[in-house]
């Protein structure tokens, strides 16, 4: 199984997003798909399980109350102290059974309220949602390669000075890479999009094609500069670590194709990956997954 460091940067977002937002009761993309499934079924068992939950409440107040009287008439010490307490619980029991209906109803306004709040949030994260479910479902294919594969996923660096870009004049401050894969073939950049039919012909949504070929050149030439990775020298001369750009389409893909960049459905990933032939020892794909995973922030 490929070695993996780094957590997919949709779902740190996603995770962040909704703790900014008073939301903790999911874990995984899974846990929120459910809910939004569910929804209904959960907002019409509401008044049955706040029903439960107050009973439930007053029976755990029946038991301490019990505790205490049965405490309290062990000695004198402890029914002059318990009686305060006991006198206290009783009022507590009595005000929530006199009160019945009136909290179930506020408790239930309370967790319709809750409920709809967290749908609206979930709701309005549905790119951050597509894009964790995209990155996290390319992540499961990659961790199907052998052991001697690489992958790290957000990686992303700052460069001070930055990477004067020759294709276009440009410089280049930082770059962010969703997957990372190194192997003995060499370093694949992967950008993955999972994309409608309508996202592919909008013309608002920036190019996969020019962020990634933008990306590819400034880690090549991170790569390749002077002494920066160990890489042993051939006796024709000093090799070069080639860069292999991805866009990953983990649900519609343009039937057009692009240069310097392949576009592939995430069933042909693996295939395309492991066509390549091995140019590196297992050391040196150490070395280069080692100098990136430092260097990385």
């Amino acid at each position: 199984m490929t070695i993996v460091a780094g957590k997919i940067e949709s779902l740190k977002k996603l995770k962040d997003v909704l703790n900014e937002n008073g939301i903790t009761r999911f874990n995984s993309i899974g846990e929120i798909n459910c809910f939004l499934r569910n929804y209904e079924s959960e907002l019409n068992d509401i008044p049955y399980t706040v029903k439960i939950t107050l009973d439930n409440e007053i029976k755990n107040l029946e038991t301490v109350t019990k505790q205490a009287i049965e405490k309290s008439n062990k000695n004198i010490f402890n029914k002059i102290f318990g009686y305060l307490k006991i006198k206290s619980l009783n009022r507590n029991i009595q005000s929530l059974i006199n009160n019945y209906e009136n909290i179930v109803k506020m408790r239930c306004i309370e967790s319709c309220q809750e409920l709809e709040h967290v749908k609206s949030t979930v709701e309005g994260l549905y790119t951050l949602i597509a894009g964790a479910i995209g990155e996290n479902s390319v992540v499961n294919e990659l961790q199907k390669l052998p052991d001697n594969y690489y992958l790290i996923n957000d990686f992303s660096l700052e460069f001070n000075p930055p990477i004067y870009n020759k294709r276009d004049g440009g410089r280049i401050f930082s770059i962010q890479i969703d997957h990372l894969l190194i192997c003995q073939a060499g370093v694949f950049v992967l950008e993955t999009k999972n994309w409608s039919v309508q996202s592919i012909k909008s013309l608002e949504l920036r190019s996969p094609i020019e962020q990634i070929q933008r990306t590819s050149y400034a880690l090549f030439v991170l790569l390749n500069s002077k002494a920066n990775v160990r890489i042993a020298r051939h006796h024709w001369g000093v090799r070069k670590i080639p860069i292999r750009s991805i866009v990953v389409m983990t649900n519609k893909s343009p039937k057009e194709e692009f240069k310097h960049v392949k576009v592939l459905p995430l069933n042909s990933l693996n295939g395309y990956i492991q066509y390549f032939d091995e140019m590196f020892t297992q050391s040196e794909v150490e070395n280069i997954f080692n100098y990136l995973n430092n260097k990385a922030y």
